[in-house]
């Protein structure tokens, strides 16, 4: 049985398990193999946070380097000498709290919700070679249900450690290589075909 063309924009489908028997004659799903291996998408999830942190990594940087020293002399009777105390400047304590981290989300919201919504692929997830897909049509997701998968992650995470990892080590197990964001959003990372996102 030959495999669907691929759709516009050459994106190919998921697998599907249509035309595969097992020997007592039942059907069968997909191989492991057809889905991305847990390493490639942790490489790819790295890549895709590294920009993330070296925005974070600066604002606190910036905060650190412009530090302002205040000093007090004591002209009281004890006569206990000149007073200094370090404190955070206006400009550190902005940068910090306030730009870089929106920065850091603009890069999330533009990476993982628009690009990897649009054609598959975040910036990680295309330099390892992969595509996040629907699992029942092939297609990108889209912007919203990208970005809601990727937030679903964050809140996860902030929730509890052990609730995300066992989220991010399911595909360890699983026979499609989900996630638990991936069973509930009906997505499938896959390997790119030749041509790339």
């Amino acid at each position: 049985m030959t495999a669907p063309p691929p759709p516009l924009g050459g994106l190919r489908p998921a697998p599907v398990s249509a035309g595969l028997m097992t020997s007592a004659g039942m059907p069968a799903g997909p191989s492991p193999d057809a889905f991305t291996p847990w390493r490639t998408r942790v490489c790819a999830w790295l890549l895709d946070y590294l920009p993330v942190s070296l925005l974070i990594g600066i604002g606190w940087a910036v905060l650190a380097a412009t530090r302002e020293t205040t000093c007090v002399a004591d002209i009281s009777e004890y006569d206990l000498g000149e007073f200094c105390r370090v404190d955070a400047s206006t400009v550190g304590t902005v940068s910090a709290l306030a730009v870089f981290p929106l920065l850091a989300v603009a890069c999330v919201v533009w990476n993982l919700g628009y690009r990897q919504g649009v054609t598959g692929c975040s910036i990680g997830k295309s330099i390892m070679g992969f595509q996040l897909i629907g699992e029942k049509d092939g297609r990108p997701i889209g912007f919203a249900r990208s970005l809601l998968r990727e937030f679903g992650y964050l809140i996860l995470l902030a929730a509890g450690g052990l609730l995300w990892f066992v989220a991010v080590l399911y595909p360890l197990w699983d026979a499609k290589r989900q996630t638990v964001a991936d069973k509930i959003m009906s997505t499938v990372c896959i390997p790119l075909p030749t041509a790339s996102c």
